[in-house]
């Protein structure tokens, strides 16, 4: 299997390599600088539009997991103009290229991100036809969703896989947890019954890959563990995993004064995705629950 992979330096992305590696696929990562002819890596420049289609002839498929953190800090216009245009610039200039070409690859699979159902529907559960949210990272979701819309007339097979809080030690949201935690300064946030619904990284990769062999698997597939958890719940687990207490809250309002919209809707917002198309399918989740989770990544 051939694949092209942008983002291949992020939390996924390296990890993805990795795995793909380990199952002698040929992997190709896109990168933004200039490279040798020989090198095994693409050049492109998403900002300027640029992507020779050439570099991607013979490809199987087309990975693009590129896009800015969103809990840098607080959403500024500018701060939102780059998240925004991070996503939707990559996949629009790599779904126009595929689309191009005589020989496409079979199947593009993009991220995206529970955020499309809105930062805060509550105990409702939101499997992939739930209707969009109408916030900040809902509008990101949909239009980074929508930029793909060449690859799908193209006829070629697109994948959005909206993830949730993915736990890994070596980044995201855990791994910026593990220092305070560690010093016995973990706590809930705000009320603490705050729905999460997160996927383990090495479940993440295996989705990816799944998404990229099904070869009838397509549109919005939500990329969670099943065992949703509340803010309180995850916190606990996470104390008990690394034999520290977590006796210290903090409070909504200091978040919503520190982070603005981003604490708000980030550590504050509570949503119940459902994974129902990978579970009607019997896809094989790692993990029973996020003690489960929690206890593998920080042992």
């Amino acid at each position: 299997m051939r694949v092209a992979v942008a983002g291949a330096s992020g939390l996924v992305g390296t990890a993805l390599l990795h795995h793909m590696g380990s199952r002698k696929w040929e992997v190709t990562p896109l990168v933004r600088r200039s490279v040798r002819a020989e090198a095994s890596a693409i050049s492109w420049d998403p900002a300027a539009g640029t992507l020779d289609s050439r570099a991607l002839e013979g490809m199987d498929a087309v990975v693009c997991l590129s896009g800015a953190g969103i809990a840098g800090g607080r959403w500024t216009a500018k701060r939102k103009a780059k998240i925004l245009n991070s996503r939707v610039d990559t996949a629009s200039l790599l779904c126009r290229t595929i689309a191009t070409m005589d020989s496409p690859p079979k199947v593009f699979i993009c991220a995206s991100a529970i955020g499309y159902y809105g930062a805060n529907p509550g105990e409702q559960p939101c499997p992939e036809d739930h209707p969009r949210g109408d916030d900040f990272l809902s509008e990101v979701c949909a239009a980074w969703e929508e930029a793909a819309r060449p690859a799908k007339e193209k006829g070629i097979r697109v994948v959005h896989l909206r993830a949730g809080i993915i736990l890994s030690a070596h980044g995201g949201a855990l791994g910026k947890m593990l220092i305070p935690f560690r010093l016995g300064l973990g706590g809930v946030l705000g009320s603490g019954e705050q729905l999460m619904s997160w996927i383990g990284r090495d479940e993440m990769v295996n989705v990816i890959e799944y998404a990229i062999e099904a070869d009838d698997l397509e549109g919005p597939v939500n990329a969670v563990n099943p065992a949703v958890t509340t803010n309180r719940a995850f916190t606990k687990a996470l104390g008990r995993a690394l034999g520290r207490p977590t006796i210290l809250p903090v409070p909504a309002f200091l978040l919503r004064l520190a982070l603005g919209q981003m604490g708000e809707d980030l550590l504050l917002g509570s949503t119940r995705a459902v994974p129902a198309v990978l579970e009607a399918r019997g896809f094989p989740f790692l993990y029973g629950d996020v003690e489960d989770a929690l206890g593998h990544f920080v042992r």
